[in-house]
């Protein structure tokens, strides 16, 4: 990560500085570039001193999440020390017994539907406690879990009809009606999904039997049987949760209100489980401890934003990575268009933010060539939607890796078949829709 940081900031002193013109959108309330306003500006790079102050700054921007992953971290604790998520863990394993691969597509689909409806990704690290028991007791690797609950996610985020933070945002700023191409989209969607879940289906198998050559206690403990006040815990665990989707969707909750309702939920957690004030503080501490590694890593993600942004880069990188597509057949600048919004993504982490600065771009440039909007959208979505997969400035995806101690090399590995795959399957929506004139 702070390779990454040191190279952005190397670029400020390479690349040309150059800056957009932004004017307020009244659709989207959303500032957006001016498409032909590129012009170069004076140039900004950063010196050693100012590219470490950059990291501090990537910590406060990214603030509200680091405190939401802390708190989370800090209320699963205690409510693992209560023994509630190992004894629900177990009567899950108890049931299912060697058939836990059935437990993947299950909640692989709970998270992608997560994901197609309002870009679920922070919000994963609420449940890393619960995946880790439930890998670990299964036999699997930690690498399974984060693929079934993140990668998931944001396969079906990049799919999405109906992504407010993605194809919605995208479609208001094309001109588009909401849920156009819907059925088109959905088609995709289960496509991608389902060739995600079978992969990663497939890869428990080596997993599986990788860990079970390392015996593991905890992993072979007895089944226990719950106690009233391990179902109170688990009950208080369902509330947090059903909150969090209503307010999420309802209230328009953020990561604040997020932060507050956990930390309610592990004090409440653990003086029903009886640790009382002092285990529950206990708790507290140590599930910040655990978490700390991973909540740092989101601010360290931010900060190669912060950089490329204060070196004024960001708009040259978008406009030399658009401007030679003017020049291909209608086809093949929707693939390039695909490519572009893949790079773009490094070192503009934000979907929302991504589609604000480049489809008021991209849809002169798609009028001009004669391709439809719509195709337009779908290779936003597919470029930036399946980059958050990969890319090391995705602070959720870094924190749940941490989290869940899988390097970043090992979930690089395990991704690359298939995100190679989910890139054809996204080139081929593209030309499928050119052909059949989605609009």
């Amino acid at each position: 990560m702070v390779a990454c940081i040191a190279l952005a900031a190397i670029l400020t002193h390479v690349l040309p500085a150059g800056k957009y013109d932004r004017r307020d959108d009244p659709v989207t309330g959303k500032s957006v570039v001016v498409a032909g306003s590129y012009k170069p500006v004076p140039a900004n790079p950063l010196s050693f001193f100012q590219t470490l102050l950059a990291i501090p700054k990537g910590l406060m921007s990214a603030g509200s999440v680091i405190f939401f992953v802390m708190l989370v971290g800090g209320a699963f604790t205690v409510v693992d020390k209560t023994g509630a998520l190992q004894s629900a863990v177990d009567a899950l394993v108890s049931r299912v017994g060697n058939k836990g691969w059935l437990v993947i597509p299950i909640l692989g689909i709970a998270f992608a539907v997560g994901g197609v409806v309002e870009n679920m990704q922070e919000e994963i690290l609420a449940f890393v406690p619960v995946l880790m028991l439930l890998t670990r007791r299964l036999g699997f690797r930690p690498v399974i879990g984060v693929a079934l609950s993140m990668g998931t996610a944001a396969v079906g985020s990049a799919f999405s009809p109906i992504n407010p933070f993605q194809v919605g945002i995208a479609q208001k700023l094309a001109g588009l009606p909401l849920l156009s191409g819907a059925g088109f989209r959905i088609v995709v969607l289960i496509i991608g999904v389902s060739l995600w879940i079978a992969w990663t289906v497939t890869r428990t198998r080596s997993a599986r039997s990788e860990a079970e050559n390392r015996p593991d206690p905890e992993v072979r403990a007895a089944v226990g049987t719950m106690g009233v006040r391990q179902i109170c815990v688990l009950l208080c665990v369902i509330t947090a949760f059903a909150f969090l989707i209503i307010g999420v969707s309802k209230w328009d909750w953020d990561f604040d209100q997020l932060s507050g309702m956990f930390f309610f939920m592990g004090v409440a957690a653990g003086i029903i489980g009886g640790l009382g004030a002092a285990g529950t503080a206990d708790g507290f501490v140590e599930g910040f401890r655990g978490m700390a590694y991973a909540a740092v890593l989101i601010g360290f993600a931010r900060a190669i934003f912060v950089v490329m942004d204060e070196g004024r880069i960001v708009d040259t990188v978008v406009n030399a990575l658009f401007t030679p597509l003017s020049h291909f057949p209608v086809a093949v600048s929707a693939v390039g268009m695909i490519g572009a919004q893949t790079v773009i993504h490094i070192p503009v982490p934000s979907v929302s933010g991504q589609a604000v600065l480049t489809m008021p771009l991209l849809i002169p440039l798609s009028d001009l060539l004669g391709l439809s909007r719509q195709v337009t959208v779908l290779a936003y979505q597919t470029g930036a939607g399946l980059c958050e997969l990969i890319t090391p400035t995705n602070g959720a995806l870094m924190a749940m890796l941490a989290a869940c101690n899988v390097k970043y090399d090992e979930w690089l590995r395990f991704v690359a078949p298939i995100y190679a795959a989910l890139l054809v399957l996204g080139a081929g929506a593209v030309f499928i829709a050119i052909a059949i004139g989605l609009k």
